[in-house]
C-alpha cells in the first residue's frame, strides 16, 4: 500500500517507459537512468507514450508495489518529455492519478512565525 503522506517523495519520470516492463525492470530502471534507490521510500512515477497510462513503484518497507492505472478516456496530465525527473508533492501526486491538472495548482506560501509563543 502507498500510503500519501505529506512528507511523501515522488519522483516523476519524464520519459515514456515500455508499460510491458515489469517490477524489477523498473526498479533497475529507477537506479540506473534516474539515479535512485527503488528501495528508499520515495514513490517512482512512470508514464506510457500515450499518456493514458501511469505506473507507480514504491517500496513499502516489507516489499516493493507496483501499482498501474489507465484513463478510459483523456490523458494524464504530464510534463513536456526531457531527460530528468520532476519531483511532485503528494498532492499533486494524488490530482496526477485522479487525472486532474496538477500543473496548475500551486501551494500558498506560509510565512513562518517571527515569534514563539
Amino acid at each position: 500500500m502507498i500510503a500519501l503522506r505529506s512528507d511523501l517523495k515522488v519522483v516523476l519520470a519524464t520519459q515514456p517507459v515500455d508499460f510491458r516492463k515489469s517490477v524489477h525492470t523498473l526498479s533497475a530502471l529507477v537506479s540506473e537512468a534516474l539515479h535512485a534507490n527503488p528501495y528508499c521510500g520515495d514513490v517512482f512515477v512512470f508514464r506510457s507514450k500515450r499518456m493514458d497510462r501511469v505506473k507507480l513503484l514504491a517500496w513499502d518497507g516489507s516489499g516493493m508495489v507496483l501499482v498501474t492505472k489507465w484513463l478510459h478516456e483523456g490523458r494524464f496530465t504530464w510534463p513536456p518529455i526531457r531527460d530528468g525527473v520532476v519531483h511532485l508533492s503528494a498532492t499533486q501526486l494524488a490530482m496526477l492519478i485522479d487525472g486532474l491538472e496538477w500543473t496548475r495548482v500551486s501551494p500558498k506560501p506560509v510565512k513562518q512565525p517571527a515569534v514563539v509563543g
